[in-house]
């Protein structure tokens, strides 16, 4: 009974957590403050040792530690580990929660001397998903042997679909922030390019040269140096 009133309180911690996840997501805050405030929010949510969101890497094939709340030194710089092999690596593959009683007796578990060192037991990883894309893992860690409830993990599996969403939204605005730069770059460089054919008699293809050319003496980005050839014309216009 009392195991039961502990895990409803947990739950409804939990929709509290996702609430206040909800709000994080949708501030100005940049992604890396987005991750620690989840990591941080949710292992309050348990009253975990340890939890910890790890990213996929496609072209390694591996996870790496992108935020956790936890000081210890040796957790947050332990090595990537691989899609396949350790929890998180298998929670990734199979693209399902997997659970594990205690980490320090499961062969799968790559760093029991952490886990000893850390008195870690029972772990959680959930899987991040985007659009039916997994993209990393949140896990999660107690001190004792504990069995997390369906409810939990439905908890913490839309928790770490949430990190994977706020992830996915930043790397939209930061792939429209670089195609605004290429479009203004081309329209700065054709400009650019247009005075010095009529200024300077060049061809098409000797004015784009001149503009490479300066930029790599001058050490300064096309964009900037189209701006310079602009200015400079633009007065006798």
């Amino acid at each position: 009974m009392k195991q039961q009133r502990r895990r409803s309180k947990k739950l409804i911690k939990g929709l509290e957590t996702l609430s206040l996840i909800s709000s994080t997501i949708v501030s100005s805050k940049f992604l890396d403050d987005i991750l620690t405030q989840i990591v941080k929010l949710t292992a309050d949510m348990f009253g975990s040792k340890i939890c910890s969101i790890m990213l996929l890497d496609e072209k390694k094939n591996e996870l790496i530690i992108k935020a956790t709340q936890s000081l210890s030194e040796k957790y947050k710089t332990k090595p990537p580990v691989k899609v396949g092999s350790s929890i998180s690596g298998l929670a990734v593959k199979e693209k399902k929660p997997i659970f594990v009683l205690d980490v320090k007796t499961d062969p799968r578990y790559m760093y029991p001397e952490i886990a000893k060192e850390e008195k870690l037991c029972s772990m959680l990883a959930v899987p991040m998903v985007i659009k039916d894309k997994v993209i990393g893992v949140l896990n999660i860690y107690t001190t004792t042997q504990y069995e997390f409830s369906p409810d939990e993990i439905n908890v913490l599996q839309t928790i770490a679909n949430q990190a994977a969403l706020a992830i996915e939204n930043t790397r939209l605005v930061e792939e429209l922030v670089v195609t605004k730069d290429v479009l203004e770059t081309k329209k700065l460089v054709d400009r650019a390019k247009a005075l010095l054919i009529k200024h300077r008699g060049f061809s098409e293809e000797q004015a784009h040269r001149f503009l490479q050319k300066k930029s790599m003496d001058l050490q300064k980005p096309i964009k900037e140096v189209a701006k310079f050839v602009i200015i400079a014309f633009e007065d006798k216009e």
